[in-house]
């Protein structure tokens, strides 16, 4: 369902992620929930499968707001697959180094003497 945004409706992250999917020629994606405990409260997150590869929610929400969950996953999904094979784009943050919670990049801490 398309969210409505100023009068006019504009594609969901879920759709998107559909929609790329089809086009890709990959598999549906399949959304499971997951959830945490906290405090006397329960708190929800999402994982989206595509193709054998997982990609979790960045959040956990509050039980109200699952479907916001599905739609975090939708977006980092969305956002890995969109941009698989092209160079990673530009911070655009003065003074940032290194792209940050690139997965697979290992930094090592300079070996100083103590």
């Amino acid at each position: 369902m398309a969210a409505p945004v100023n009068g006019a409706t504009r594609p969901t992250w879920q759709e998107k992620l559909q929609d790329h999917c089809k086009l890709a020629h990959l598999p549906a994606p399949v959304f499971n929930l997951v959830s945490d405990r906290r405090g006397g409260r329960t708190a929800w997150s999402s994982t989206v499968t595509i193709q054998g590869t997982n990609f979790s929610a960045r959040y956990f929400y509050d039980g109200q707001y699952i479907h916001n969950a599905r739609e975090d996953a939708a977006e980092v999904a969305y956002t890995a697959l969109s941009t698989r094979g092209s160079p990673p784009a530009s911070s655009g943050l003065p003074g940032q180094l290194y792209a940050q919670n690139q997965p697979g990049t290992q930094y090592s801490r300079p070996n100083w003497p103590s």
